[in-house]
């Protein structure tokens, strides 16, 4: 009964939230456009998928995915699965939390490669380009990123750095990276990064963040906790772009062998 009731506020809440986005559609459509809706039974039945689909996919999040990287945060960094001497040291050492990077990683991984927005955009980027773009390259490539970004992103959290010095530092790698990055790719490579910062990502990603800062010693939740995320979008533009610029090398050098022979 009781979860019943939170599906219904859910969904009351799912509604209020996408009521502006179907009236802009609506307004532009009937008035801008001056066009009627066609299959206004199929657009109805469809929205209705959306919404009821939005509001068990919130709940899931609250019931399960936040709590589920809460709770390996917590475990992960847990003096007795650490094993480290803490207390003696004085401290703790970055190295000890090593498990945290290893699942970090291989959480980003697993999620960049599940997210439905980055398939839908490297499918896309396979069509347009006939194929030249191998939509399963751009996807490992993405997921290698964010699985490098969130995993340095842990580490921060783990020693306490600042984060704008590590952000500042990567975009000033990527502007780098954009005047030898093959030019039709620039644009693939900013829209990757901010593709895996969705729906499937974007839960787990922050709870893990979260987790970590309510777990080390001396981390504010607040301070600490956030920017994971960042992470998240910052690496995969790398990624890509350093994908193209070493494909290009090798293509050069192909191109080389067969004017020599």
């Amino acid at each position: 009964m009781n979860l019943f009731i939170e599906i219904l506020h859910t969904l009351k809440a799912t509604i209020i939230d996408v009521i502006p986005i179907l009236s802009i559609i609506l307004v532009f459509q009937l008035f801008v456009i001056r066009r009627p809706i066609p299959n206004v039974k199929k657009v109805g039945i469809g929205f209705f998928y959306v919404l009821f689909g939005l509001a068990l996919f919130l709940l899931g999040l609250e019931k399960a995915l936040f709590p589920l990287g809460k709770l390996m945060a917590e475990q992960l960094t847990a003096v007795e699965f650490v094993n480290s001497n803490l207390q003696l040291a004085g401290g703790y050492s970055w190295y000890d939390y090593y498990w945290v990077y290893i699942f970090a990683a291989s959480i980003g991984f697993s999620t960049t490669i599940a997210e439905p927005s980055l398939i839908a955009v490297a499918l896309k980027a396979e069509e347009v380009s006939g194929g030249a773009i191998s939509a399963n390259s751009l996807r490992i490539t993405v997921a290698i990123g964010v699985a490098v970004g969130i995993s340095l992103g842990s580490y921060r959290i783990v020693v306490g750095h600042p984060i704008q010095y590590y952000i500042i530092v990567g975009y000033v790698i990527v502007v780098i990276q954009t005047f030898y990055c093959p030019k039709l790719l620039i644009p693939l490579a900013f829209d990757s990064g901010g593709v895996t910062t969705s729906t499937v990502t974007v839960p787990l990603v922050a709870a893990l963040g979260l987790g970590l800062a309510s777990t080390i010693p001396g981390r504010s939740p607040l301070i600490d906790g956030f920017g994971l995320i960042a992470f998240a979008s910052l690496f995969p533009i790398i990624a890509v772009m350093a994908y193209a610029q070493m494909t290009q090398i090798k293509t050069q050098k192909k191109r080389k062998k067969h004017k020599k022979s």
